[in-house]
């Protein structure tokens, strides 16, 4: 399949993001500039918001170094406030909390809700189980912190885009196993679920000719798990797919674009989670491709953020607010 196959097929608004954005072959020669290019804070279309923006640091799992976690709060917000634990994307090998900066104060003003985004130690040199260990690290951190952070424990959830899709995913599957945290929600944004998808020869004909391809998931995930990915004994907290048991899990929003490699395993994924008792909530957004909501006009763009800034005000009200 070639990339002008696919073309045919992207929404025509979003031709123009496509064309701006520069090939992006991973490899370890590649990586270090990678990293220099995507980790920079972006810029902040929405002009100065009301949100104060503070950098701090979590203490990390035994025996490894402090979490660096960036926390939005709206400046005027009085009382302990919901909240939402974010994991960047970077396909487990590039990306910052910086980045994704604009979005998360946007989100925290118009949601009047805390995010605690942190920056979790990268691939392949810090390779599984760093990245989720440092994630459940900031999670056992947000709640003993809470009265510090006013923070309302009880609207708490997870939420990541890409990798950090996965993270939440997995995050939610070892606090469900651990047992010493409860979350509310899992937010996932066109998430890495499944490093099999690496070894199907065609798992979506249509997907992966843009910006995430298959060549490139391959190389986060076998940096992520320090050999090739799709063999025996991966454990689900690295890829959530794997866990066979989904029941006991938090209600979980998923979104991904029907042009997006990731597109089979979201769906699957989401799919189990409805079997295993799991409310969710599903998006395809047809002629997209991975990370086409970063489009600032087009309308599958706009209409992919205001699903997911619907849910997730859904998510974060008070239980007693909910409709029975």
């Amino acid at each position: 399949m070639t990339k002008g196959s696919s073309r045919r097929l992207v929404d025509p608004q979003l031709l123009g993001l496509l064309d701006a954005f520069a090939p992006l072959v991973l490899t370890m020669d590649t990586l270090e500039a990678v990293r220099g290019a995507l980790g920079r804070s972006a810029p902040d279309r929405q002009g100065p918001l009301e949100v104060d923006v503070v950098r701090r640091r979590a203490p990390g799992p035994r025996d490894a170094p402090s979490v660096e976690v960036l926390v939005y709060r709206p400046s005027e917000a009085r009382g302990p406030l919901p909240c939402i634990l974010h994991m960047h994307g970077g396909g487990f090998v590039f990306g910052a909390a910086a980045a994704d900066e604009p979005y998360n104060r946007e989100l925290a003003h118009h949601l009047s809700c805390c995010i605690v985004s942190l920056d979790y130690r990268l691939a392949p040199e810090a390779p599984f189980p760093a990245a989720i260990e440092d994630s459940y690290a900031v999670l056992s951190w947000i709640f003993d912190q809470a009265g510090d952070l006013a923070i309302d424990t009880s609207r708490l959830g997870v939420m990541g885009e890409s990798a950090g899709g996965g993270l939440a995913a997995a995050l939610c599957l070892m606090a469900r196993d651990r047992g010493e945290y409860a979350l509310g929600f899992q937010h996932l944004i066109s998430p890495m679920l499944d490093d099999r998808t690496c070894r199907l020869e065609q798992g979506h004909a249509y997907g992966g000719d843009f910006i995430w391809t298959a060549h490139n998931n391959r190389f986060g995930w076998s940096a992520l798990l320090g050999a090739d990915p799709g063999g025996e004994g991966v454990s689900p907290y690295a890829s959530a797919a794997r866990a066979e048991d989904l029941s006991g899990l938090p209600p979980c929003f998923l979104a991904v674009g029907a042009l997006d490699l990731l597109l089979p395993e979201g769906l699957d994924y989401a799919c189990r989670l409805g079997r295993a008792g799991a409310p969710i909530e599903l998006h395809a957004y047809p002629g997209a491709f991975h990370a086409f909501d970063y489009h600032p006009s087009a309308y599958v763009a706009a209409q992919a953020r205001r699903d997911s800034r619907a849910a997730l005000a859904r998510a974060l009200r008070p239980t007693a607010a909910t409709p029975a």
